[in-house]
């Protein structure tokens, strides 16, 4: 087992039922783009990881399903859909307005002393990005960026940042290499760790927005292109 997966399995808590637990680290992984657009997951392979009967695990998927981060192609199995242009430009100018605010206000509760551990996941974003280990720089973003939001003492408007990123977590995929060649990404979140020095919130929410649309260009190019292809 995996320390990711580990870290999960004791954040969900040992009271949480097993069908629960499924969809708790499933969510999670589709959130931080563990599984790429059009990947397949079946009531088998999700028993067969979580040690589940087929029923917990169909309700696991079910759960994902409803909540639009899966789409059904047969009666036991799930896919991990293709965001169209229309909707990844719908999700984006719903981040914009949603994950500015969390950041600007989670900035102003975030202390100087708290920086280093914000440093430290942005180096870790760094060294997988040199060894072109995307998958492990995308797990390592979702902390960089929820560690703004989730200091914003509004949890309903990160429960909701939480549910787009559900909905685009997979696509991020489609960020790279381009991405690790620009360090784009990189050149903006150092740019809101600047921000927090100076005690600039404003500044903060500035560099997390130009993340997002800088994000959005890119996966806007290759959706374009998919779409081209067929």
């Amino acid at each position: 087992m995996s320390d990711k997966h580990e870290s999960l399995e004791r954040a969900s808590g040992k009271s949480v039922g097993l069908g629960d637990h499924a969809y708790t680290v499933l969510k999670e992984k589709l959130i931080r783009g563990s599984f790429r657009p059009g990947e397949k997951l079946t009531v088998r392979r999700v028993a067969q990881e979580f040690g589940l009967s087929s029923t917990p695990a169909r309700d696991a998927l079910n759960r994902l399903a409803i909540e639009h981060a899966l789409v059904y192609a047969g009666p036991k199995t799930v896919v991990v859909p293709n965001l169209t242009l229309s909707q990844l430009r719908e999700v984006t100018e719903m981040r914009l307005a949603l994950e500015g605010l969390a950041a600007e206000k989670g900035a102003t509760a975030i202390s100087p002393d708290m920086i280093p551990a914000l440093e430290t996941i942005q180096n870790r974003i760094n060294a997988a990005l040199d060894r072109q280990a995307y998958a492990e720089a995308l797990w390592a973003n979702k902390e960089f960026h929820f560690f703004f939001y989730e200091r914003s003492n509004m949890p309903i408007l990160v429960a909701t940042i939480e549910q787009l990123w559900l909905r685009i977590g997979a696509t991020f995929n489609d960020l790279y290499p381009a991405f690790a060649i620009s360090r784009s990404g990189v050149s903006n979140h150092c740019a809101a760790i600047e921000g927090l020095r100076h005690g600039e919130p404003r500044e903060v929410r500035a560099a997390i927005e130009t993340d997002i649309r800088d994000g959005y260009r890119q996966l806007r190019h290759v959706l374009s292109e998919r779409f081209l292809e067929k």
